[in-house]
């Protein structure tokens, strides 16, 4: 599949790479990355990145504005994104082929080509896999898209600590390091945390409910994200910061935005993916999301959660 994903990129002259709404590092560093490798190995090409910007990853790249009429006779390939619904930007369907590169379960197997390696810490590690599949057919690498691959990368794996990095991640981690970027200020941007998001951490850490089944849940409402200052994007950054609580086994964070309630699922161990499918989610066994709409459908995810870490 990689081998035929090279082809097809050789074969157009213009690429257009998409990834998921409301990006990560892992979104962001991928489809720059690839960007980065399809410009530096065809100089000839017209490459872009497209979609909504993100200002916290600013400091990893900007993005491209194109027309509607660029997408014709052009190859369309969407990164880090598992179902069609969650690619930002809706021209994606204006291109004359589309290329589907994901890590998580393929749920919806959209695409004229799909690769999809669930076993791959994130796509920006299948990214750089894909250069040294071709580098000695030509295919080469900035020091540019070097960092951003090894930003996506860390970002993914929770700086290598997630159950997802491999012997294989570290090893293209390393080799990524060989290229000339300056590492601790990467770091700096990527965990640099504004006093009112620490705050915000603070509320949490005081406020978070561990039931006796290992379960716990986090309820972060509109008015209290209002009252500090904090929008729903920043509040989804703090995810993580139950994951080293003694006792707990798996957590929600239900964060409230204007037309629907965000729900993030993170796992020691117990399956949460299925649950986060149920209600019209997805992602990874030990870390997915969904949404619902109203606060008795957040007590039902609740007691779902609890049933599953009960089970586990």
């Amino acid at each position: 599949m990689k081998k035929e994903i090279i082809e097809k990129i050789k074969s157009y002259s213009t690429v257009i790479v998409h990834r998921h709404v409301r990006p990560d590092p892992d979104a962001y560093g991928s489809q720059g990355g690839l960007c980065d490798m399809i410009q530096a190995s065809f100089p000839d090409k017209q490459v872009y990145a497209v979609g909504e910007e993100e200002p916290s990853l600013a400091y990893l790249r900007t993005l491209d504005t194109i027309s509607d009429d660029t997408y014709k006779d052009a190859l369309v390939i969407v990164c880090d994104t598992a179902n069609a619904e969650r690619i930002c930007d809706e021209r994606y369907k204006l291109g004359k082929e589309l290329i589907k590169i994901d890590h998580h379960p393929n749920e919806d197997p959209y695409g004229d080509l799909l690769w999809v390696d669930t076993s791959a810490s994130s796509v920006s590690e299948m990214i750089y896999d894909l250069f040294k599949s071709g580098e000695s057919e030509g295919l080469k690498l900035t020091d540019a898209g070097a960092r951003l691959l090894f930003a996506g990368i860390v970002g993914d794996t929770g700086r290598f600590l997630y159950p997802s990095t491999t012997m294989r991640t570290m090893e293209y981690a390393g080799e990524l390091l060989q290229y000339s970027f300056d590492r601790s200020e990467l770091f700096n941007k990527m965990y640099e945390t504004e006093e009112k998001v620490l705050k915000l951490q603070g509320y949490i850490l005081q406020n978070f409910k561990l039931q006796p089944s290992g379960a716990a849940a986090v309820i972060l409402k509109k008015e209290l994200l209002e009252e500090f200052q904090v929008a729903p994007s920043e509040a989804s950054l703090l995810v993580s910061t139950l994951g080293s609580v003694k006792g707990i086994k798996s957590w929600v964070f239900y964060i409230e935005e204007n037309d629907q309630i965000r729900v993030r699922l993170r796992s020691k161990g117990p399956i949460i993916n299925g649950l986060a499918k149920k209600y019209g989610g997805g992602g990874h066994p030990l870390a997915a999301g969904a949404s619902v709409h109203s606060w008795e459908e957040v007590s039902q995810v609740s007691e779902e959660l609890s049933d599953i870490c009960r089970q586990s």
